[in-house]
């Protein structure tokens, strides 16, 4: 047994809606680590819980006419059964509406607020007069007051990612009742974040988050850290905050006091030790698995909450990007999504597992699942490659061998290779970059079925005098099947379980020194995986063209921040609104990296008619040398729009999934500056 303690979390899925697949990414992708840490013989402890608080719940549960904690309850055992079906196996599954709950939460507030962290004082906020409730910043919809964006929520923009307070927005309108918030005087409750400004800064830069995080982390630090509310006034579902008669704990303070909580009733139920996990000397691990959108909460809230409230901090915070289907953004406010119980009617949940990890890797870029490379990858990789290895040859061993092995290893060098290459493997799986470990796993089925095709076992069972031979090739084939298998177990846990019943073998641990498979009898062989069906795709995406067709009105979302968000879709356009579109074709004359933007370019383009100053998000694809003197094609009519970096006086057309896959929309040669697109 290693002597390591990992204690690991995914962020907590809002109890006011279904899993869907963006959410998927997150578990799927913990629950592959978790496995993988397991196999290798460590002490890891996966826990995970539902939020529960907030106002979107109360309303939700008034809608129905049942009560909040009914509506919770229903909620949990309708997200247990979707994660059970794809695999993610929990070692505890708790809600943040408990007892161990609201006694951490009013530990570490208690704390905080003795140490002189804690503040009040009287406030001016949003109030439904129709309702007769304080309007969470969620509930609130207006006009950006920076840029003058519509329909943006009370708290961000998410058309120029200004954060702003409620009050500040123009034309606001209540999200619960469509009437316009008047302002009423309360008292809150403060966190002072600054007070951890010196702590935070030696914090994100010491290797506790990715580069990308940490240099986002640097750039809000910079701009100074602001008292966070952390109360809310009644009616609100949550926990009275102590001694605050009215008052509530806000759903982000004691959300993540949840994966505490969880773990606190993982410890009572087996005998662990809750203070070796959180002491502030612990020689434990603790890592978070989180969607880019609430990095904020994690890297700074929270770490700040636990050192003063006396409590360990994370080893690491591990944040992934968003889900696109098709190359289409979800978003769940909207309905554009894909319910995880959608797929489960129609496809076997291993095959999204499976796409998940080829297509993950340790940095934060969103992930497209593309139904055409789904289905290629996996009858290419899994039935084409893998699992054919066992269907080609099991047949020989049961029809000529009585389904016994061969007593000796033909291929010492072969088998070795396979073994040897664990430790690469592992430590792409310790890093989480998956997708390298899927195709370092496929190029060693590659070399199996190589073998197979290079010793031809058919044509041997044919021959006279090749039985020892053929013997010994399938024995060879299935040791290397094993190995596959065992590798792939943390992706594909019902493959491997099916896999090692087949060989009548007990669950693999991590394929160390291990041993070739001889002189052993193996049990009869059944499909362990079928191919992928377009009518089955073709089936989930009918079941749910309501939610991926993009609506013609957006209405205001009931939900709280939740484990993961994605952005909206635009709304529907006239034809006579797209023909104003004014394409021409531009000359990039200067390109430069803008400080402070990780994504950003500034082009100087030339239109031949005037030269152009335009801000480009494509620097995940493009270098500022790659785009110099290259023709590309820019909306030529777009309205000057002011930025944190300045003014972007047009709009470069690209296209792709993002990340490194961005592509300009490069007319043909000849093309000249000015050149209209028609």
């Amino acid at each position: 047994m290693s002597d390591r303690k990992i204690l690991v979390t995914s962020a907590l899925p809002y109890a006011n809606g279904p899993i869907h697949l963006g959410h998927l990414v997150e578990y799927i992708q913990t629950d592959i680590w978790v496995r993988f840490q397991k196999m290798r013989g460590h002490q890891c402890f996966y826990v995970c819980a539902d939020d529960t608080h907030g106002t979107p719940i109360m309303l939700r549960a008034d809608r129905e006419g049942i009560t909040p904690e009914q509506l919770i309850a229903d909620v949990e055992q309708q997200h247990r059964a979707d994660f059970d079906a794809f695999g993610v196996a929990f070692d505890h599954y708790h809600s943040t509406h408990s007892a161990e709950n609201q006694a951490l939460s009013a530990m570490v507030y208690t704390r905080l607020r003795d140490a002189g962290h804690i503040s009040s004082r009287s406030i001016t906020q949003a109030y439904d007069p129709v309702k007769n409730m304080f309007l969470p910043d969620r509930f609130i919809k207006g006009e950006c007051p920076k840029c003058g964006a519509a329909d943006q929520y009370g708290d961000n923009c998410e058309a120029c990612g200004a954060t702003y307070s409620p009050m500040e927005l123009k034309n606001a309108v209540s999200a619960v009742s469509g009437e316009k918030p008047i302002e009423k005087d309360s008292v809150h409750y403060f966190f002072n974040l600054a007070h951890f400004a010196e702590m935070l800064g030696e914090w994100t830069k010491a290797g506790h988050l990715q580069p990308e995080v940490s240099n986002k982390m640097a750039e809000w630090l910079e701009n100074g850290l602001q008292e966070w509310d952390i109360s809310r006034d009644a009616p609100y579902f949550g926990f009275e905050i102590p001694d605050a008669p009215g008052k509530f704990f806000y759903v982000w303070m004691d959300a993540p006091i949840g994966y505490m909580a969880s773990f606190k009733a993982l410890c009572e139920k087996s005998g662990l030790s809750f203070d070796e996990f959180w002491q502030t000397d612990s020689k434990t691990e603790l890592y978070h698995f989180i969607g880019k959108d609430i990095i904020y909460f994690h890297a700074l809230f929270w770490p700040a909450m636990l050192s003063g409230a006396q409590l360990r901090t994370p080893d690491a915070i591990f944040a992934h990007g968003f889900l696109t289907v098709n190359g289409e953004k979800m978003s769940k406010s909207r309905g554009t999504f894909i319910k995880a119980r959608t797929y489960l009617d129609h496809l076997n949940p291993e095959y999204l597992r499976y796409y998940f990890a080829a297509k993950l890797n340790a940095g934060v870029d969103d992930l497209d699942l593309n139904f055409d490379d789904f289905s290629q990858r996996v009858n290419s990789d899994l039935v084409g490659k893998v699992v054919n290895i066992a269907s080609r040859c099991s047949g020989f061993i049961h029809k000529r061998f009585d389904g016994k092995l061969a007593s000796i290893n033909a291929e010492p060098a072969l088998f070795e290779q396979f073994v040897t290459a664990e430790s690469v493997i592992a430590d792409l799986y310790e890093s989480r970059e998956y997708g390298k470990a899927m195709r370092e796993i496929m190029a060693l089925a590659d070399k199996a079925n190589q073998y197979i095709d290079d010793k031809k076992p058919w044509l041997m069972a044919k021959e006279e005098g090749q039985d020892q031979a053929l013997h010994e090739v399938c024995t060879v084939a299935l040791n290397l099947f094993r190995l596959l298998v065992a590798y792939l177990r943390p992706v594909l846990p019902e493959l491997a379980q099916n896999a090692e019943a087949f060989l009548n073998i007990p669950a693999q641990v991590w394929p160390h020194q291990v041993p070739a498979l001889l002189d052993h009898t193996i049990n009869a062989f059944i499909p362990l995986m079928t191919r992928v069906e377009a009518d089955k795709i073709a089936a989930i995406i009918d079941a749910s063209k309501e939610n991926l067709e993009p609506t013609a009105s957006v209405t205001a979302t009931t939900q709280a921040p939740s484990a993961v968000s994605y952005e909206p879709v635009a709304e529907a356009i006239e034809i006579d609104d797209f023909v104003k579109i004014d394409l021409r074709v531009a000359r990039v004359i200067k390109a430069q990296n803008v400080e402070g933007a990780e994504k950003l370019l500034q082009l100087t383009v030339d239109l031949g008619f005037a030269t152009r100053n335009i801000f480009a998000g494509i620097k995940s694809a493009y270098s500022a040398e790659q785009l110099e003197n290259r023709l590309i094609v820019v909306v030529a009519n777009l309205k000057p729009r002011k930025m944190r970096f300045g003014v972007s006086e047009g709009m470069a057309l690209a296209a792709g999934p993002g990340g490194q896959d961005i592509w300009l929309l490069s007319p043909d040669s000849g093309a000249q500056p000015g050149m209209r697109i028609k």
